[in-house]
């Protein structure tokens, strides 16, 4: 049996790929599952690729996992409800740089995947698609990752009319960076790949972490300070001690391969 994700390691990159082209990619609570482990075990990697086999990205959630969910009680909904969030977070968090390869359609909770990657690349045919509503559901448990990569206005707008939008009305947005011809993907992954691997692995993870807290935290007294504290924690430590006096004896830092 073909397995519905595929999991690989080549050097430190980790390539994980959603499998089941046959269902255009959707997930279930199975792959949910799966998902997660996969964002969650990075220790032993520097990067991480979120792509897809066949001719969609991903159309979101299983229509035959969604039709058994609505025959469940409302705590077992809650339940697999909460492990989708907790896919999100899963990615969003990641403390790895996550590159998102988005070759085809992304509907419902593709979308979701897609605003959980740090980068993206889109093929300039791939489509996307808030199409919950379209079922009387709504983007619920992707809705604060949606939001915060394609804006609220834009959010609001797309779901509730369900239109399907463009990669280049995606890249608009800020849900997608850069847009290019199918054949060209994997030129730009590897190309922000070379780049990822030549920076400080913890330095990335923590700039992730200060991004996130920048856009969610107010502007105060207690954001500024903490920020103070995390560059003069990071200065001090053993990876920005190299990194200064790698750049200053003109010699590339300890973490860049080769």
């Amino acid at each position: 049996m073909t397995s519905p994700l595929l999991i690989e390691t080549k050097g430190s990159v980790r390539y994980v790929t959603l499998n089941r082209p046959d269902r255009h990619n959707a997930f279930d609570d199975g792959l949910i599952g799966e998902l997660t482990q996969a964002f969650l075990a990075v220790e032993d990697c520097r990067a991480v690729v979120l792509q897809s086999t066949g001719k969609s990205f991903s159309a979101g959630g299983d229509l035959a996992w969604m039709k058994r969910m609505a025959g469940n009680s409302p705590a077992a909904n809650l339940t697999d409800a909460k492990a989708l969030s907790g896919l999100m977070e899963a990615i969003d968090t990641c403390p790895r740089p996550v590159i998102g390869v988005v070759q085809g359609a992304a509907y419902g909770g593709g979308v979701g995947l897609v605003a959980c990657c740090d980068l993206v690349v889109a093929s300039d045919s791939a489509s996307f698609c808030l199409s919950e509503v379209k079922l009387g559901l709504i983007p619920a448990a992707i809705s604060p990752f949606v939001v915060r990569a394609m804006g609220g206005r834009a959010a609001r707008r797309y779901s509730i009319t369900a239109e399907v939008f463009t990669a280049a009305t995606a890249q608009a947005f800020g849900l997608v960076h850069e847009v290019m011809g199918a054949d060209r993907l994997g030129e730009v992954r590897d190309a922000w790949l070379a780049k990822l691997l030549a920076n400080g692995p913890k330095a990335m993870a923590a700039a992730k972490t200060l991004i996130r807290r920048a856009t969610d935290d107010p502007l105060d007294g207690t954001l500024r300070d903490w920020t103070a504290a995390r560059i003069a924690d990071i200065r001090a430590s053993d990876e920005g001690r190299e990194g200064v006096a790698a750049f200053l004896e003109k010699r590339k830092p300890i973490w860049v391969e080769g």
